[in-house]
């Protein structure tokens, strides 16, 4: 089954589409994903044979790549929330999910790099919860 995904930037000016599935969905709890999101992890999907649409404003697309590493982020530059982008030459799309605007029906395959997890992360589950923000 082929999916159909639409997804946007935080101030809706890059919209994109993604057509294909996802192979997998990490959670990566490295030192890069911890600066690059301001969290504790990064949540991304990631396929080598779905296809990316850009359907508005490109112009506003950046990437950053980690010198002397293989860590790459794209961003708006007018909101700086994360955007999909193409690496291993292109042979790999990476898709931040919460960028996605529709539903996805992959749960996540896997955290990875637990070694460098923060060390706030551990009780997590323990924490309160509220539906909305606190009053």
């Amino acid at each position: 089954m082929n999916s159909k995904h639409e997804g946007s930037c935080l101030c809706g000016q890059i919209k994109f589409e993604v057509n294909g599935n996802f192979e997998s969905f990490y959670l990566c709890h490295c030192k890069h994903c911890q600066k690059d999101t301001g969290s504790a992890h990064a949540a991304n999907l990631f396929s080598s044979n779905a296809e990316l649409k850009w359907v508005t404003n490109t112009d506003y697309i950046k990437t950053f790549n980690l010198p002397l590493t293989k860590h790459k982020r794209s961003f708006c530059s007018q909101c700086g929330s994360a955007v999909p982008s193409l690496q291993m030459d292109g042979k790999l799309l990476v898709v931040p999910a919460g960028s996605l605007d529709t539903p996805i029906e992959i749960s996540p395959t896997a955290h990875i790099f637990c070694s460098s997890k923060a060390s706030w992360e551990d009780q997590l589950e323990n924490t309160k919860r509220f539906e909305q923000y606190p009053s």
